[in-house]
């Protein structure tokens, strides 16, 4: 009997999705990488390698420190990804504050950044919570 290979996908391989892929966590700080990535092209060019530089890593940081976790063995060492996470999440969030006295964010959008990074931290905090019931 021949076995079948499968071709990789974005998603691994073909027809199995990562498990980090299902979670709120993870599809909500997506958004709002995407979102900083958006912000953050009106930003001035000579802050290439400063503010825009920082806040996009540390946007990255809080998807990539999901699923990190998510692939971990344990429950304990899942929930200190989270905790990672919300760290960089409040990175961000100073970032942007500073990003929006210095005037590189208009009000308006001001109240939606906000609003994605007070949705992606109830995420994250319940989901701790939740795992650490469970210990």
């Amino acid at each position: 009997m021949q076995r079948q290979r499968r071709r990789r996908s974005s998603e691994g391989i073909e027809g199995m999705e990562k498990p980090h892929k299902r979670l709120n966590a993870w599809k909500e700080s997506i958004a709002l990488v995407m979102l900083v990535y958006e912000l953050t092209k009106q930003f001035p060019k000579n802050e290439l390698f400063g503010l825009i530089s920082q806040i996009r890593r540390a946007a990255i940081s809080i998807p990539g420190n999901v699923a990190e976790g998510a692939a971990r063995q344990s429950r304990r060492e899942f929930i200190q990804f989270l905790y990672i996470a919300r760290g960089s999440l409040s990175e961000v969030d100073t970032y942007t504050e500073i990003a929006g006295r210095l005037g590189y964010i208009e009000k308006e959008t001001m109240g939606l950044v906000e609003k994605k990074l007070m949705d992606v931290d109830k995420i994250l905090t319940g989901f701790i919570q939740s795992l650490k019931r469970k210990l």
